[in-house]
Parts: structure tokens; C-alpha cells; sequence
């Protein structure tokens, strides 16, 4: 990407992101994935969770980790305390592969599962987990793999 277009998409996720709070429904699965792709792809990995009230209305989007070309850390722990910080009763987890295949990694299901086993022992539903792709994303759930 040319500097000019990193600017440009750093403004329009600003954009976005105000929206977002002003208007803290996303109203189909659809807009979820759109907003998804749109949040989190680029030349490194990025994880994200968007934490959700009772009615699924969006609390916050946070980035939670920034990493390289290939790997993203991530902390099941930071991801569930968060949650409890915001009053959050659910979660979607939010990853790129800026390889742009969003095919799932032994890694990805793994700490996807390990986070699921915290929400359950803390009243928390995960909805999902979602890897954005070069212009495809995935749902975990979508795969059965959740």
C-alpha cells in the first residue's frame, strides 16, 4: 500500500469508528462481517474483540494485539478480563491473515477454544471467531469448528 492509502484507510476506519459509536447496532450478520474486513485487514496481523451487551449491542472495539506478518499474540486471559472491565455478556474475536488465506491455523482453533472455556466458566457467550481474508472472511462457527 502507498502512504496515501494507509492514510486513507486510517481515516476511514476513524469515520467508522465514530459511527459506530453513535450507532452501536450492527444489524445483520453481514454488516458484522463488513465491519470485520474492513477493521482489521492489512500488512500485519491484528486481533480484535468486539465485546457486546445483553442485546448484542457493541460496548467497544478493542485491539488487543498487534503483530507480525504471520502471528498475532494473544492472551485468553486479557481477552476475558477485558470483558469483565467493560460489563461485557459477549464476544466476537477478530483476527487478519495478511497472507489473505483465512483458512484457520492449529493455533487459531486452539486459542479460540481455550477462550470459549473461559466465557463458559464466566457467563460469557462467544459468538464467534472470525479471520479476515484477501477479500473473504471466515466464521469458526460458520466452519462447526466452535
Amino acid at each position: 500500500m502507498t502512504p496515501q492509502e494507509e492514510t486513507l484507510i486510517l481515516e476511514a476506519r476513524e469515520i467508522l469508528g465514530r459511527y459506530l459509536n453513535q450507532n452501536p447496532v450492527l444489524g445483520s450478520w453481514q454488516a458484522v462481517m463488513d465491519y470485520c474486513a474492513f477493521t482489521v485487514r492489512g500488512p500485519v496481523e491484528r486481533f480484535h474483540v468486539l465485546y457486546l451487551d445483553r442485546k448484542n449491542r457493541v460496548i467497544s472495539d478493542e485491539r488487543l494485539s498487534v503483530g507480525t506478518v504471520d502471528h498475532v499474540p494473544v492472551y485468553p486471559r486479557e481477552v476475558i478480563k477485558q470483558a469483565l472491565m467493560l460489563n461485557a455478556s459477549a464476544l466476537i474475536l477478530i483476527h487478519n491473515h495478511p497472507s489473505g488465506d483465512p483458512t484457520p491455523s492449529e493455533a487459531d482453533l486452539t486459542m479460540t477454544r481455550e477462550i470459549q472455556k473461559g466465557c463458559k466458566y464466566l457467563g460469557l457467550t462467544l459468538h464467534d471467531h472470525i479471520i479476515v481474508g484477501a477479500g473473504h472472511e471466515l466464521s469458526l462457527r460458520g466452519l462447526g469448528k466452535m
